[in-house]
């Protein structure tokens, strides 16, 4: 027996007294569909479905949460699924739309709007987090990743089977290496290597249908789409075939702090000119910071990862940005997975084995935004960004992350992130706060609201751009059901430019009833609703 989208709907619309028992007629239902769908093979069903009803729904809910922000809400999943093999994702794909719920994929929880973890309609959600094996080939130098790993996994197995090799992706070890990909995945190696997602080879992908596909039966443009281009918009990533880079055996890492009265203004300036342009070996980003608190103090830091030895950095730094003053002292020589380590926030000496450790440190309510620099800001400009993060009474930041090097050379189009040559740096805004609070949340993203307001002559026009894995919902959302293409490009095309009409016919093509869809999914080329 099949229920309708609306009788779902209908049943989670019922009265207080009523709500109980239709939770338990939702939850049957579901787990009927499911041991249906696998013909009674699958695990304890106890240790895959996890109903709100569960004592164990809220601990898995929260176990790889990055932002309270998203917890505590009725938009919360009806239920989690924790799948252990590809066929349990399949089941739940035919059954969520057997019964007319979306499905959403968490593969490492850091979506910065939360998108797996909330929705306005009925939704289950599939965690990946049993799915994240990881076999490294040093023959051909490849890897294949399955979609719940992270990254702090991946590089930890990867120096465990090479002291030569890595993997150009992000600094937080805690991130999924499904949901990164699929964004992109930028990090300190890039300006040498180009993203994660140019390095991908071949995947795995559940269609709507449950069928399974690699890269040729999906076919070359939806392998193309789903590097970079929302691949959850798309189908589930079971897992990703990843191509090894080399490294360096010895590498070299500074923290070089500066503020205001230091001259950090008219260096950042300067950085801003030199940092794009250096050898791609090296890497200086600057994370422009406040205090965290009312004392209205600013910083900043010059970070950096060099693929190399102090002996060549040193003098490549007096002749390249000799105003930054760096002094062998100021570095620190290490392997490449240490460095790792270091932009991480561990220490050179600190165990490997942190670099497993799925639960961020530091939780607190953030929001995020980003932008595209094609031309140095003045410094008058730069100075009213400082005084902005000065005067937020809570920690807030601005991180510069310089291109050029590879990224130039690569053609927007390649893959479908399109932020290429032109791009001097990134910027991610960030506030995060302690009290999690209406008021506070708020208060604190008014504020992120204001300084990417008061940016707007100095960044990237016509679109102005973002970068996707720092999902921003203030750019624009889709609506419940089908949004149009003319209204989801109001956001689509400042993560995708002129790559987006192109995923907007592949999707169409591939997932014509828009199955997988969220508030920033690829939308239908031919949908004509609001």
């Amino acid at each position: 027996m099949q229920m309708s989208y609306l009788a779902v709907f209908l049943i989670l619309l019922l009265p207080i007294s009523s709500s109980s028992s239709a939770s338990t007629l939702f939850e049957k239902k579901f787990k009927e569909c499911f041991i249906n769908k696998l013909h009674g093979n699958s695990e304890s069903i106890e240790k895959i479905i996890f109903t709100t009803s569960s004592s164990l729904y809220t601990p898995v809910l929260e176990s790889l949460e990055q932002n309270p922000r998203w917890l505590n809400s009725s938009r919360n999943p009806l239920l989690i699924l924790t799948p252990f093999h590809e066929s349990e994702i399949q089941a739940g794909i035919r059954c969520s739309k057997e019964l007319g719920l979306q499905l959403k994929v968490r593969s490492g929880g850091h979506d910065y709007e939360g998108l797996s973890y909330l929705s306005k309609t009925p939704f289950v959600m599939v965690d990946l987090i049993n799915l994240r094996s990881i076999q490294v080939n040093l023959a051909d130098e490849t890897a294949w990743v399955q979609a719940g790993a992270s990254l702090g996994e991946l590089y930890y197995k990867i120096s465990k089977e090479s002291k030569v090799h890595g993997f150009p992706a992000g600094t937080c070890p805690s991130i999924g290496i499904g949901g990164h990909i699929s964004g992109g995945g930028q990090g300190t190696i890039m300006r040498k290597h180009g993203l994660a997602a140019d390095h991908v080879v071949d995947a795995y992908l559940i269609d709507a249908n449950g069928k399974i596909h690699d890269k040729k039966s999906m076919g070359e443009d939806v392998f193309w789409a789903i590097r970079g281009g929302s691949a959850t918009s798309y189908g589930v990533i079971l897992a990703w075939k990843i191509r090894l880079v080399r490294v360096p055996a010895l590498v070299t890492v500074f923290n070089v702090e500066k503020t205001l009265k230091e001259g950090a203004n008219s260096l950042i300036h300067r950085w801003q000119h030199i940092a794009p342009e250096l050898h791609e070996d090296l890497f200086i980003r600057v994370v422009a910071q406040n205090s965290g608190d009312k004392s209205k103090k600013f910083k900043a830091v010059f970070n950096s990862v060099f693929l190399g030895g102090i002996d060549r950095l040193v003098p490549l730094m007096n002749e390249s940005f000799s105003e930054l003053g760096l002094q062998a002292k100021d570095c620190i020589e290490m392997n490449w997975i240490q460095s790792v380590m270091f932009i991480a926030g561990y220490n050179k000496d600190d165990p490997l084995e942190l670099l497993l450790d799925r639960t961020t440190t530091f939780k607190s309510p953030f929001k995020a935004k980003s932008d595209y620099v094609k031309e140095p800001i003045p410094e008058s400009g730069l100075e009213g960004a400082w005084k902005m993060v000065a005067e937020e009474d809570t920690l807030a930041m601005l991180i510069l992350e310089p291109y050029g090097g590879r990224m130039s050379e690569i053609s927007e189009s390649e893959i479908p992130f399109p932020h290429r040559k032109g791009n001097l740096y990134n910027i991610q805004y960030l506030v995060k706060w302690e009290v999690n609070s209406k008021e506070a949340s708020k208060r604190h993203e008014l504020w992120a609201k204001m300084i990417y307001k008061y940016m707007t002559p100095y960044v990237s026009k016509s679109p102005r751009a973002s970068y996707f894995n720092y999902k921003d919902l203030d750019l624009g959302q889709n609506k419940l059901h089908n949004t149009s293409y003319s209204k989801a490009s109001v956001w689509g095309k400042k993560y995708f430019k002129g790559n987006f009409r192109r995923l907007a016919q592949i999707k169409t093509k591939f997932d014509p009833q828009n199955f997988f869809r969220n508030e920033q999914s690829i939308p239908l080329l031919n949908s004509f609703h609001s």
